[in-house]
């Protein structure tokens, strides 16, 4: 068993959904929990950890990991036994890898560009082609479930079960079939819904804190 790791984190951020990997990996963990609306990521002793003041962070040992992309992949390969990472010689170690980083290399910023309602770039030079094939790419991927990688969850379904729930709660990804059933599946799961509703106290403790401080 791996010593314990310490996730610096808020509520209701991407965050959130490295506090559900934990859960699902049953691993030991410390929260030391930032208030957004105090300005705690900004302070000194925080940027120390993450210059970029974002969670989530994770600390384990000497070693201090940012971006939640790494976060994942460390976290499934500190805990083997748990079988939420494809090993080395696994075949689908390579497809597993490759749609983490799709998260973060395509479908973020495809998100970004749509909320904001910037025009994409011209395809030759665009970091993720279009949105739509974006989108198309995943609902491709999920329609062969019910996982991502097929029959078996990996900590790659804690990624996009959290960013495509995200990104249809704001109207920004589309509700389709593939999304919600996959989803829907990804939302019963107890560690899922301890974290979820956590959150919610966290971020109602936070609020009446800023409003004590007399921060808006």
């Amino acid at each position: 068993m791996a010593d314990q790791v310490e996730l610096f984190y808020a509520p209701q951020t991407r965050a959130t959904g490295v506090r559900v990997l934990l859960e699902e990996l049953d691993a030991p963990y410390k929260l030391n929990v930032l208030n957004f609306k105090l300005g705690e990521n900004r302070k000194p002793d925080y940027l120390a950890i993450n210059p970029a003041g974002k969670v989530p962070a994770l600390r384990h040992g000497d070693a201090v990991i940012t971006e939640q992309v790494a976060i994942y992949v460390y976290l499934a390969d500190l805990f083997p036994e748990k079988g939420l990472a494809p090993a080395l010689d696994d075949p689908r170690r390579g497809p597993y890898l490759r749609w983490f980083v799709h998260m973060a290399s395509c479908f973020e910023p495809a998100l970004i560009d749509r909320a904001l309602q910037r025009e994409e770039a011209p395809h030759s030079i665009s970091a993720y082609g279009s949105f739509d094939t974006v989108i198309e790419n995943m609902r491709a991927q999920l329609s062969k479930g019910p996982y991502v990688l097929g029959d078996r969850m990996t900590a790659v379904d804690v990624l996009w079960g959290m960013g495509l729930r995200w990104g249809m709660m704001f109207g920004i990804v589309p509700e389709l079939d593939e999304f919600k059933a996959y989803t829907d599946r990804f939302y019963e799961r107890p560690a899922v819904r301890n974290v979820i509703q956590d959150d919610q106290r966290l971020a109602v403790e936070q609020a009446d804190a800023a409003e004590r401080a007399g921060v808006a």
